[in-house]
């Protein structure tokens, strides 16, 4: 089980993320309404030496839709690794709902508490 946390109304769960030699534990914003994996910035890519692999159309939360370039990286969540496919913007670091079904995890986002908690289902 994973325990995040909220600033503010926000909240952030911090996930290690690498490519080659390179590591990071970065916070990301657990983002129900981002269907993709995970979003990082230009800096955060380049320190992990990211490589861009392509350019996807997005629709972002106003409706505009934009080309983002795209990188393949490896995340880790309790000793589990998956590929993930990374869009690189200048927006803040997003966890999407498509990176915790890689990681079959379920999202309890209490916002009365404060409390975010991720578990593993099984199976």
């Amino acid at each position: 089980m994973i325990h995040g946390f909220f600033v503010e109304n926000v909240p952030f769960i911090e996930i290690v993320i690498g490519w080659n030699q390179s590591v990071q534990y970065a916070l990301f914003i657990l983002d129900t309404g981002f269907t993709g994996d995970l979003q990082v910035t230009p800096d955060i890519a380049q320190e992990l030496n990211l490589e861009i692999s392509g350019v996807t159309k997005t629709k972002i939360a106003n409706g505009q839709i934009i080309e983002v370039p795209t990188a393949l990286a490896i995340a880790e969540m309790e000793e589990s690794q998956n590929y993930v496919q990374v869009l690189i913007s200048n927006s803040m670091p997003l966890a999407g709902i498509s990176f915790l079904s890689k990681f079959s995890y379920t999202a309890i986002v209490d916002c009365k508490y404060k409390i975010v908690t991720l578990k593993r289902v099984p199976g």
